[in-house]
């Protein structure tokens, strides 16, 4: 019973259990109970420098220089310290605030640096996207957008929005851009709102396309009308962006749009033999695709 004792009591206090009895000896916990206090009170003297949240005696991870924890937790922090904004993922309330008070805090502690955008997103709301093009229009900084991955929707939209002659795209990145997508439900009045307020957000963002894109309003209308992706080169001579990342040379120079992608066997052995935007001919294939006949020996 007193081992019993021993073991419900918290650690590092003291019972009378623990004190030398009549007869001069101590009654002492077992080997376990003892390991387990000695540990919390190894936790005890690291945990007081830095915390004071209760003893956690298993799980303690290492105490790290703060220049360590940052490189080893918080990337983006460190990528904010060098004037880099990570955008990657759905456009939607949540991120459009984080990306609106990162550039904000960038440009208040430094408007004669650059910021620079790196946009990785399929797209999203289209408010929360004209709050982070409104950011981006307030900042002094110049704000370089660059594209990795896929820009499409409101990520193409803003990566358009960068500053003039600061827009860039990996080689191997896609860009897209569409019309707004919505839907409505309910009495017919209220169906009308919605369409008037989509019809709204799409005026809207063609006419700012039309403008840092240097395109005719019409065209964009058009060109908007059904998804229309595009390779870095398209999207330069679009108005999209300014540079490609290593060069024009560097990006595959194949029309993969929907429209000219063959749909027949001619027309996919000789894909690509007027498409390459450089002017020059030749099949991207090394052997064409012959007919298959089968031999039988007789």
């Amino acid at each position: 019973m007193a081992s019993l004792a021993a073991v419900q009591q918290p650690a590092g206090l003291r019972t009378k259990h623990n004190c030398p009895t009549a007869t001069g000896s101590v009654l002492r916990a077992p080997a376990a109970v003892r390991a387990q206090r000695r540990a919390a009170m190894t936790c005890s003297a690291t945990s007081s420098q830095g915390s004071t949240s209760p003893l956690i005696i298993a799980g303690q991870q290492p105490m790290l220089p703060p220049r360590t924890q940052d490189m080893a937790g918080d990337p983006f922090g460190l990528l904010l310290r060098q004037r880099i904004v990570f955008f990657g993922g759905e456009v939607n309330d949540f991120s459009a605030d984080a990306i609106v008070s990162q550039l904000l805090l960038l440009d208040a502690q430094d408007p004669t640096k650059d910021i620079k955008l790196f946009i990785n997103s399929p797209g999203g709301s289209v408010t929360a996207g004209m709050g982070i093009y409104d950011a981006m229009m307030m900042c002094r900084a110049d704000v370089q957008t660059y594209c990795f991955g896929l820009a499409a929707s409101m990520g193409a939209f803003l990566l358009g929005a960068g500053t003039k002659g600061k827009r860039y795209s990996m080689p191997n990145a896609r860009i897209m851009i569409h019309q707004p997508l919505g839907g409505a439900s309910g009495a017919a009045v209220d169906i009308e709102i919605q369409a008037k307020e989509i019809m709204y957000h799409k005026a809207n963002l063609n006419r700012i396309m039309a403008q840092y894109c240097g395109q005719a309003i019409e065209k964009i209308e058009e060109d908007t009308d059904r998804d229309r992706y595009m390779s870095p080169l398209e999207a330069k001579a679009y108005g999209l962006i300014d540079h490609i990342v290593g060069g024009d040379e560097a990006v595959f120079k194949v029309d993969g749009s929907t429209s000219a992608f063959p749909k027949t066997k001619e027309q996919y052995v000789n894909w690509g033999d007027e498409d390459f935007m450089d002017g020059s001919r030749g099949s991207r294939f090394i052997n064409p695709l012959e007919p298959h006949t089968e031999k039988v020996s007789t």
